[in-house]
């Protein structure tokens, strides 16, 4: 099962869902059908593991110094 990443257009909840063939996603907040597919980050920095991200500490992308997700 692929897993997919959404954001709901109707009250803005991101989310991701593990997804069955066949199977429709609804929001995780209120159930809407509405829903956009977003570019998984795994696979726009697929075979890039090696190269920080970009961002204001120049290491994971993080809106501010501090606030930074990757673990040394």
């Amino acid at each position: 099962m692929p897993i997919f990443e959404y954001i709901c257009q109707e009250c803005g909840c991101a989310f991701e869902a593990l997804v069955r063939s066949g199977e429709q996603v609804t929001c995780t907040r209120c159930d809407s059908h509405r829903l956009e597919k977003q570019m998984s980050a795994f696979a726009v920095g697929a075979g890039r593991m090696s190269e920080p991200a970009p961002g204001p500490c120049g290491t994971c992308g993080a809106p501010q110094p501090g606030m930074c997700q990757m673990k040394n």
